[in-house]
C-alpha cells in the first residue's frame, strides 16, 4: 500500500520542528557554557589571575551586564532584519568573542571580553524564541520555547561539569574556546535546517519601541530583574562553598554543577508545563517555591548530603524563564522583539544583582551561605512585583484574568 501523501507530510514537518528546535538548543548549549562556567572556574580564575572571588564575581557581573546593554540595543537594530540572518550575525559574534576570552592576557581583559561576549546572548535568545512559538502552535509555546531552553540546561547540566573539569586539569582558556567551537556549529545548523519564512512579521525600530512602552511590559521584566536574582545569588558562590562550608574537595565542584543542571532541566520543562496551564499564575507559584528553596538552602550546606538535593531545588527556579517569555508575547504587542531579547537582559540583570549582593554579604562577614538569604529576599521581592502586575493588569483591563 502506498504511504499516505498527508502522513508523509506530517512526519516531515514534525522531523524539520525538530531539527531547528535542535538547531537552536545548540547555541542555547553554547551561551549556556559561557555563562555559567564562571562559577565552576572560580578557583581556576582565583589561581590563574591572582585574584579573590568577589573579583571573579565582577566577571560574572560584566557579562551580564552586556546581556543588559546588548539585548535590547542590538533587537532595536535588528528589527528589520530577516529572523535567520539575525540569528547568524549573532552567534557568529558570540563565537568570536569567546575565543578573544580564551586568549584574555589579563583580569582587566578578561572584564572587556566578557562583556563584550554577553552583548548578543540576550538578542539570540529572543529571536529563538520567537522561532520557536511560530513553529510550535497554539497551545504549545511554552513547550517550544522550554525545548530552546533545554540546550541551557543541558549546559548546565553537562557543559558546566566540563568546563570546570576542564579548567581544573588543563586551564580555564580551554572552556571558552570550546565555546566558541560550538558557536560555529550552531552558525552551521541554523544555517542548514531554518529557512527564510518571508511571511514573517517585520517592525521598524520606531514601532517597536512605541510598543514596548506599556506599564505590563517592565513590570513582567521587573519580576525576572529581582525575582531571579536569588538563583544567581546562590549559584555564583557555589563552588565556596561547597569547599569552605560543606567540606568537599574540589572533586565534587564538577559534580554539584551536574547536579544543579538536573534541576534546571526538571525546571524548564515544569516552566513550559505550568505556563500552558496556569498562564500567568505560573510565575507566583515558581517565586515562592523559590524563596522557600533559598531559605533552605542555608541550613543543608553543611552536609553533603543534604547539600546536592538542595542544589537541584536552587537549579529548578530556572522554571521561571519559559514563563515570564510567554507572559511578554502576550503583553508585547508590535515589540515581539524587543520584548523577548529584553527578557534576557532582565534576567542577566538578575545575574548581575545576585552575585553583587551576594558579595556584599559575604564581604560583611555574613559568610557564604548567607546568599540563601539575600536570594530568599529577591525571591520575595519578585513576588511583591508580580502582585503590582496583576493589581495593575486588573485595573487597566489589559488581558483577562485568567
Amino acid at each position: 500500500m502506498a504511504d499516505d501523501p498527508s502522513l508523509t507530510a506530517h512526519q516531515h514537518n514534525r522531523r524539520n520542528y525538530a531539527l531547528i528546535l535542535f538547531a537552536l538548543a545548540t547555541g542555547g548549549f553554547a551561551i549556556g557554557t559561557s555563562e555559567f562556567a564562571m562559577m565552576g572556574l572560580m578557583p581556576s580564575l582565583v589561581d590563574g589571575f591572582g585574584i579573590t572571588e568577589p573579583q571573579v564575581g565582577h566577571l560574572i557581573s560584566a557579562y551580564a551586564l552586556g546581556v543588559v546593554v546588548g539585548a535590547p540595543l542590538l533587537a532595536i537594530l535588528g528589527a528589520r532584519v530577516p529572523r535567520r540572518s539575525l540569528l547568524l550575525v549573532l552567534m557568529a559574534f558570540y563565537a568570536l568573542a569567546n575565543l578573544a576570552t580564551a586568549f584574555a592576557p589579563n583580569y582587566h581583559a578578561m572584564l572587556a571580553f566578557r562583556f563584550i561576549a554577553g552583548l548578543p546572548h540576550g538578542a539570540y535568545f529572543g529571536v529563538a524564541m520567537l522561532v520557536a512559538a511560530s513553529i510550535g502552535g497554539p497551545g504549545q509555546r511554552g513547550a517550544a520555547i522550554s525545548r530552546v531552553m533545554l540546550g541551557l540546561s543541558i549546559a548546565i547540566l553537562v557543559g558546566n561539569p566540563l568546563a570546570t573539569w576542564l579548567g581544573q586539569e588543563l586551564s580555564w582558556r580551554y572552556t571558552f574556546a570550546l565555546v566558541a567551537a560550538v558557536a560555529v556549529l550552531t552558525v552551521a545548523l541554523v544555517a542548514r535546517w531554518l529557512t527564510h519564512d518571508p511571511s514573517e512579521p517585520r517592525q521598524t525600530p520606531l514601532r517597536e519601541m512605541r510598543a514596548f512602552n506599556t506599564s505590563q511590559v517592565w513590570l513582567t521584566l521587573l519580576i525576572g530583574a529581582i525575582g531571579f536574582a536569588g538563583m544567581f545569588c546562590a549559584f555564583s558562590y557555589l563552588a565556596p562553598t561547597l569547599t569552605a562550608v560543606t567540606g568537599t574537595s574540589d572533586g565534587w565542584i564538577p559534580i554539584a554543577m551536574g547536579v544543579f543542571g538536573v534541576g534546571s532541566i526538571i525546571g524548564n520543562l515544569a516552566g513550559g508545563w505550568l505556563v500552558d496551564r496556569l498562564h500567568f499564575r505560573a510565575a507566583a507559584v515558581i517565586l515562592s517555591w523559590s524563596a522557600l528553596v533559598l531559605l533552605v538552602y542555608p541550613l543543608a550546606a553543611h552536609s553533603l548530603w543534604t547539600m546536592l538535593p538542595a542544589v537541584v531545588a536552587v537549579g529548578t527556579m530556572g522554571a521561571l524563564a519559559p514563563v515570564l517569555q510567554t507572559r511578554l508575547m502576550d503583553v508585547a504587542g508590535e515589540a515581539q522583539t524587543l520584548a523577548a531579547a529584553s527578557n534576557h537582559a532582565a534576567f542577566n540583570a538578575a545575574n548581575a544583582l545576585g552575585p553583587w549582593l551576594g558579595g556584599l554579604a559575604i564581604s560583611a562577614g555574613f559568610g557564604w551561605t548567607s546568599t540563601g538569604y539575600v536570594g530568599a529576599a529577591t525571591a520575595v521581592g519578585g513576588l511583591l512585583v508580580y502582585a503590582w502586575a496583576r493589581r495593575d493588569e486588573r485595573r487597566a483591563g489589559v488581558l483577562d484574568a485568567a
